[in-house]
């Protein structure tokens, strides 16, 4: 059984010192079998792609009920609605769920036949809880080589403009680890910021997802979203999935489970089934 509490976190220090290769991996395949041609040059040329039917009606008022239950749970120890992370290695339902072929095919028309899923992280975002995420790529964070993770941002909730939905900025995975500064504004959920984000690429989008809908980008697109000033709550799930030839570093490979095909390389530790 992982431990997923002692799996470390390493400091921006700790990252700059990895030998990583950091850079956008195109996606490269003549042959989808489930995106159209067209939706595979969207993802390279813009950094995402959606919108895409993930979970039916059913499926969604299920995962909901289910993530309101672990809210509740989190919030009786004390923690907050941004805290629930690495869910498929806690709960049985999102390691099943990180295995949806719904979600699974897309997927694997962008990152090949051999994929794991390393990540899992609820960002619910309460009725006026003010909250915003700052503008940043994702591989900042990540002791992971190459930079070739695609994240799903599955809606648990409807996400619109009212309720503070996420924004990409379009092509600002093309430049490479865009320089950041550290964040004063004590709203912001994330220590760190772009400044200055459309330089990069184009005019902020909004992801707009109904529930059981969900979009995929680049783990070097800039994104965020704005606070939560609505009566509405917004919550998603994240899920992030990488080729299994990614490497990783400071334990992060326990927190793979292979989703489609092998791991010839034996990078990942295909972490089993939780018990609950």
């Amino acid at each position: 059984m992982v431990k997923v509490d002692d799996i470390v976190t390493p400091t921006f220090e700790q990252l700059a010192e990895l030998p990583r290769e950091v850079g956008f991996v195109p996606a490269s395949n003549p042959s989808p079998k489930f995106l159209r041609p067209e939706q595979i040059e969207q993802y390279n040329d813009q950094g995402y792609v959606m919108p895409f039917y993930g979970l039916d009606e059913a499926e969604s008022k299920e995962l909901r009920a289910f993530f309101d239950g672990v809210l509740a749970a989190f919030i009786e120890l004390g923690r907050d609605s941004y805290s629930i992370s690495t869910a498929h290695l806690r709960f049985a339902r999102i390691w099943d769920l990180v295995k949806h072929p719904n979600i699974v095919g897309p997927v694997c028309d962008l990152l090949g036949e051999n994929v794991v899923a390393w990540g899992s992280h609820f960002f619910c975002k309460m009725p006026h809880d003010g909250k915003q995420v700052a503008w940043h790529q994702d591989s900042t964070y990540w002791p992971l080589s190459p930079t070739k993770t695609v994240t799903v941002w599955l809606a648990i909730d409807d996400a619109d403009p009212e309720n503070a939905n996420m924004r990409f900025i379009p092509r600002s995975h093309l430049h490479g680890l865009i320089d950041y500064g550290k964040s004063e504004d004590d709203r912001d959920v994330l220590n760190m910021v772009v400044e200055n984000p459309e330089q990069y690429g184009g005019d902020p989008v909004d992801v707009s997802l109904k529930a059981g809908q969900f979009s995929m980008h680049s783990d070097q697109l800039l994104h965020g979203s704005e606070g939560n000033d609505s009566d509405r709550r917004r919550c998603g799930l994240t899920i992030r999935y990488a080729a299994a030839d990614v490497k990783t570093w400071y334990g992060w490979d326990q927190k793979g489970v292979l989703v489609r095909g092998s791991d010839p390389d034996g990078n990942w530790l295909n972490a089993p089934r939780p018990t609950h």
